[in-house]
């Protein structure tokens, strides 16, 4: 059993290297694009003000962005000498927590943009002229490239958290999903047989560190929810004293409850016989056929155990989302191999909320469960850890100082979520209390 070879739609290793360049310059457009209109939204003070304690001003997060670019593309791959080697130190995500970054002496609004415009015209010309049938790791099959559109995207995804937690009028709109047009005659929960499959990555060019490599995984049998937990639902266990009753939470989960009198998801509110919510400067009724946002891996895994099931384990997870039982391989997606679709799943901030549970009937597994990529990140019951074989490339930093209890594992995506930044393989985790993250969960059981 071998992990998918040459799918379709996909840039694989080896292709033909105009191909790659003309999929690397398309990621680092959209990404771009996507980046201006998450900072051009917003007046400078607004850039510049810190949100939350948990998420940077957006202005750190403009030039951060464009100085990884040149770490990586002007530097490592070119061997360009610096730009602007004194804000080194300042864009480094170690050296210097969230919190703390409004008191740095940050570049100011216009400074970032034209820092992140000059780069970007810089790497344009080094893609232009970039080898990518050979040379060493970082080029070869555009991986650079693809890594920084990636890192990218996923710094407009939390710019995109940071929009959630200001306060003020709405300044982000856009359509809302498609409706679940089949979801009444859908069952709770599948079969996912148990056996092995092919788990990780080897071929997947710009699968990042922590995917790979692929091997082989024997998952027992279990029954997983087809969709994930909906408001609805969850309503049913705040209603039932999900929230009061510690016998359904983990120690953790528990204190984190008292400390913070948690009695619902986060931006829920009370509103006599209704719940409201807060999303993206609009106050709304909490719908109740969407799937459960804004929940924390100790709230998940309470309602799993209200519910008198559990949260799946990571291999589970993906087994559910990419093994095919016809042929006996993994395939990229739920759906097949192609390359994601807006017929497919709700990904790239093309909507500003989770589509209703049921929707998107062609994205689903061959085992029929629905919605395994994109609308939200889905907590796992399993810490981050390494997958047998791994090595650390192209720094550390990236997965490696992770590894541990201290993170579970989130998978599939979310609305917010581009498609270059996501996959079957793709592995995100967080801290379990994290709950200002695009994150909700489905449940597991055993057979």
């Amino acid at each position: 059993m071998t992990d998918s070879a040459t799918p379709t739609g996909s840039a694989p290793e080896g292709a033909d290297p105009e191909a790659l360049r003309q999929r690397a310059l398309a990621a680092l457009l959209t990404a771009r694009e996507r980046t201006a209109l998450l900072t051009d939204s917003v007046d400078d003070q607004e850039l510049t003000a810190q949100h939350s304690p948990l998420m940077s001003p957006l202005v750190w997060d403009l030039a951060h962005i464009g100085n990884q670019e040149e770490l990586w593309l002007l530097r490592a791959v070119a061997g360009r000498e610096a730009m602007r080697p004194e804000i080194d130190g300042l864009y480094d995500a170690f050296e210097h927590p969230r919190a703390t970054r409004p008191s740095l002496p940050l570049l100011a609004p216009a400074e970032a943009r034209t820092y992140a415009a000059e780069v970007r015209g810089r790497a344009l010309d080094v893609l232009d002229g970039a080898a990518l049938d050979g040379g060493g790791p970082l080029v070869r099959s555009g991986f650079a490239f693809g890594m920084i559109a990636q890192h990218e995207q996923q710094h407009d995804e939390t710019m995109l958290i940071t929009h959630q937690l200001r306060s003020g009028t709405a300044v982000l709109s856009a359509p809302v999903p498609p409706a679940a047009t089949d979801a009444g005659g859908l069952p709770a929960e599948v079969l996912v047989p148990g056996g092995p499959f092919t788990m990780g990555t080897s071929t997947e060019p710009w699968a990042l560190d922590n995917e790979r490599p692929a091997h082989v995984r024997d998952v027992p049998g279990f029954f997983i929810d087809t969709t994930p937990v909906t408001c609805g639902a969850y309503q049913a266990f705040i209603e039932d004293g999900g929230y009061t009753e510690r016998r359904w939470w983990e120690p953790g989960g528990w204190e984190m409850v008292r400390e913070h009198e948690l009695t619902a998801p986060l931006f829920w509110h009370r509103d006599a016989d209704r719940w409201l919510r807060r999303r993206f400067g609009v106050t709304e009724e909490v719908p109740a056929n969407e799937p459960a946002l804004h929940v924390s891996w100790y709230e998940a895994d309470a309602y799993a155990r209200w519910a008198g099931r559990r949260l799946p384990t990571e291999a589970e997870w993906e087994k559910t989302a990419r093994h095919d039982p016809a042929s006996g391989r993994s395939r990229r997606y739920p759906w097949g191999d192609e390359d994601p679709s807006p017929e497919l799943a709700n990904l790239g901030q093309r909507h500003l909320r989770p589509a209703p549970a049921g929707a998107y009937p062609q994205g689903q597994s061959p085992c029929g469960a629905r919605q395994l990529m994109g609308d939200v990140w889905e907590w796992t019951s399993s810490d981050f850890l390494p997958h047998p074989g791994f090595s650390p490339f192209p720094y550390r930093e990236y997965s490696e100082v992770f590894f541990g209890p201290d993170h579970k594992v989130l998978r599939g995506g979310s609305f917010a979520v581009d498609p270059v930044a996501c996959r079957g393989t793709f592995r995100n985790w967080d801290l379990p209390v994290r709950r200002q993250i695009f994150s909700g969960f489905r449940t597991a059981r055993d057979l």
